[in-house]
């Protein structure tokens, strides 16, 4: 069993990794004998899990309810959350509840933000199943929904209590699923530890296969990383925006495509390549570094340009409402090393557009 810490002062919490973690109601701390909680889920996982979470902890004296969410990015919205609210308020749920976020990103984003709302502020515990939720999305409580104009515009930042990673979920991923989360993964290597990046250049194939020495390692490095960030930067203000790398490209592609046509992590990876390509034309980065990150995203089934029916233009008005937007100007995260990157600002749309087309026609 892994175990991490977020240092947040009174806020801290545990993340551990374990495989089995779900078979076990002491996993579910700080849940106790004659504690209420809400299990928020989708379809897809309710089929597999629901049982037997329901039958554990009410075995543990937890007065446990549930409410099942559809399935699918399309659905991180308000009106689709607003269902938690109805679930909670028809089973008079308090203050003392605890929500308990079973999912991927989209079931974690939008019951932490359920949880932060809700009478003000309820505790909740993430129980990510999806790689891209275990080593990024379920970690630092950025918590929301979409809008039909752009990706998470709507939320809050609220921690959670404990983050639950059982990796023996990985094993119920579609593929497609599987690949989505390495985007994630892969972004940590290019923008803060060139080692780790080389690991996962020489480890691919066996986290591809799910080794499970591999993928404890692998997931437990990703929270490590991103958990020195966030306690340095919580709220975004300054250097946590480094994990958007790829991000602003990204959410221009999932609004534009349409929620849920392109996986986060698919646009992500697309995004990670437009953002080097930029950087190389300012000449901040090397093109042999460009092509290790693009045949690790090919080997990893990832796409490495965006859609073909959405052209370069089409980027900058989503990226204007993007959130790292300050007083009108883009924030772009760019690599500057396997290992380093820098958040810049200035530069000149059509050095965007010129990377975009670059990468679209080679």
């Amino acid at each position: 069993m892994e175990k991490i810490t977020v240092s947040l002062g009174y806020r801290s919490y545990p993340i551990t990794i374990s495989a089995g973690l779900l078979k076990y109601s002491a996993s579910f701390l700080p849940l106790k004998s004659g504690d209420n909680a809400m299990l928020v889920t989708n379809q897809t996982l309710a089929a597999l899990y629901l049982h037997k979470l329901l039958t554990l902890l009410n075995k543990a004296d937890v007065k446990i309810d549930y409410v099942i969410l559809p399935d699918g990015e399309q659905y991180k919205n308000l009106s689709v959350m607003n269902q938690i609210f109805t679930a909670l308020l028809q089973k008079s749920h308090g203050r003392e509840t605890t929500l308990i976020a079973l999912g991927g990103g989209v079931i974690g984003d939008m019951t932490g933000f359920a949880a932060a709302s809700y009478q003000r502020g309820v505790r909740f515990i993430q129980v990510p199943t999806t790689l891209l939720s275990q080593v990024d999305a379920s970690v630092g409580g950025k918590t929301g929904v979409n809008h039909e104009m752009g990706k998470n515009m709507i939320g809050a930042f609220y921690q959670p209590v404990s983050v639950i990673i059982d990796t023996d979920c990985l094993s119920t991923l579609p593929p497609r699923e599987l690949a989505a989360g390495l985007a994630e993964v892969i972004k940590y290597g290019i923008i803060l530890d060139s080692e780790f990046f080389q690991w996962l250049e020489e480890h691919l194939d066996a986290i591809l296969a799910l080794d499970s020495k591999v993928m404890r390692f692998c997931i437990r490095r990703c929270c490590e990383l991103k958990v020195k960030v966030v306690e340095h930067d919580e709220c975004e203000s300054n250097i946590r925006t480094l994990l958007n790398l790829g991000h602003t490209f990204a959410h221009a592609i999932e609004t534009h495509v349409g929620y849920g046509n392109w996986l986060h992590g698919e646009a992500v990876a697309a995004g990670i390549v437009m953002a080097a390509y930029t950087s190389e034309i300012l000449g901040e980065f090397m093109s042999v570094d460009t092509i290790r990150i693009i045949n690790l995203l090919k080997r990893a089934h990832l796409p490495v340009r965006g859609p073909t029916n959405m052209n370069a233009e089409a980027y900058l008005p989503y990226m204007m409402r993007d959130k790292k937007v300050v007083k009108g100007n883009i924030r772009f995260v760019l690599p500057l090393a396997i290992g380093r990157a820098e958040i810049r600002t200035g530069i000149d749309q059509n050095i965007v557009i010129k990377a975009i087309n670059t990468l679209q026609n080679s």
